[in-house]
């Protein structure tokens, strides 16, 4: 009889026995640049834990679950895939709500918790809104597009930068918007230090190396609360 082979603890780089929640959680982490021990402080969880919640299977309580989806900018609906596939927005609104103005400090602090967003720019043909993966740098919001792009065609004007989270589970949410001028980044050592600093490639795939970024004249953001 032919042997079959066995199963491997780890097979195309996946740890064996990771959840959709373990897979959705170490994605986002490292995403953030954050280590185990990093996002349990946050939490207030051990590193060893949230390990395990990465590697195994898991039941970590709805407190736990709030606590980590906090840490990491996201909700809980987000952290354990249940709105993946739900059109965001739909719940009733709750009575007493509120829309909030976001200072400074915690625009900046939410804008370093997304990595896509969305930029809007003028074009021949009228205004475009289009979604980016970018980064922080310093004060500045920078992306990767292609040469040819409308947004490195807008070098030179006004754009604008929003991120949203909206959370339909307690329907609340929160967006911040960067308006500011938009330039291509052509400095050496500046685009030295995007390209080691950037996690990831841009989604869109193909030849995306043109910098651009967005150096905000204004930051405002808003927040949905209930009494």
């Amino acid at each position: 009889m032919k042997n079959t082979p066995s199963t491997t603890p780890q097979e195309s780089g996946r740890t064996a026995g990771r959840t959709d929640l373990g897979r959705r959680l170490a994605a986002r982490r490292e995403a953030l640049g954050l280590s185990r021990e990093e996002l349990g402080r946050r939490c207030g969880a051990d590193g060893h834990y949230i390990a395990y919640l990465e590697e195994h299977a898991a039941s970590p309580s709805i407190g736990t679950l709030v606590r980590m989806a906090d840490a990491l900018g996201v909700t809980v609906d987000d952290l354990t895939g249940a709105g993946a596939d739900r059109v965001a927005g739909r719940a009733t609104a709750r009575r007493g709500s509120a829309l909030v103005p976001l200072d400074e400090t915690e625009c900046r602090r939410l804008l370093n918790t997304h990595g896509v967003g969305r930029i809007g720019v003028f074009t021949s043909e009228g205004p475009a809104v289009l979604p980016v993966n970018y980064l922080i740098a310093g004060t500045d919001i920078a992306f990767r597009t292609s040469a040819e792009a409308v947004t490195a065609a807008a070098a030179g004007t006004e754009a604008a930068f929003e991120i949203d989270n909206i959370d339909d589970v307690t329907a609340t949410g929160w967006s911040v918007l960067a308006v500011g001028e938009l330039a291509a980044v052509t400095d050496p050592p500046e685009l030295h230090r995007l390209g080691t600093t950037a996690r990831s490639q841009p989604w869109a795939g193909g030849p995306r190396d043109h910098w651009m970024k967005l150096t905000p004249a204004r930051i405002t953001g808003r927040r949905v609360v209930h009494d």
